[in-house]
């Protein structure tokens, strides 16, 4: 049986994460957008996922302007699909 992860579950880095499955990578600025959210609350979110290989953070110049993007690793992907799974088993066991 699949089990909640500790590092997803918080409400902002499984709205992070949801977001990301979907994508190939994300600007921080839309993520931040959709979240609405501080600067300094998303990088403190997209820090705890990075520290445990769930996402992948780069920095690009867009238009000669500094980007941070942001993907889903493997490991990531993986970690959520679970995390999804052991959430639809508490609700069907309900």
């Amino acid at each position: 049986m699949s089990q909640l992860d500790p590092v997803i579950h918080a409400p902002n880095r499984l709205r992070i994460c949801a977001m990301l499955v979907t994508s190939a990578e994300l600007d921080f600025k839309l993520i931040k957008l959709q979240l609405d959210v501080s600067d300094s609350v998303l990088s403190k979110q997209l820090k705890a996922l990075e520290e445990v290989g769930y996402i992948e953070t780069k920095k690009r110049n867009q238009n000669g302007r500094p980007r941070t993007w942001i993907s889903l690793t493997d490991k990531g992907q993986s970690a959520f699909e679970s995390h999804v799974t052991a959430l639809q088993n508490i609700i069907n066991i309900s």
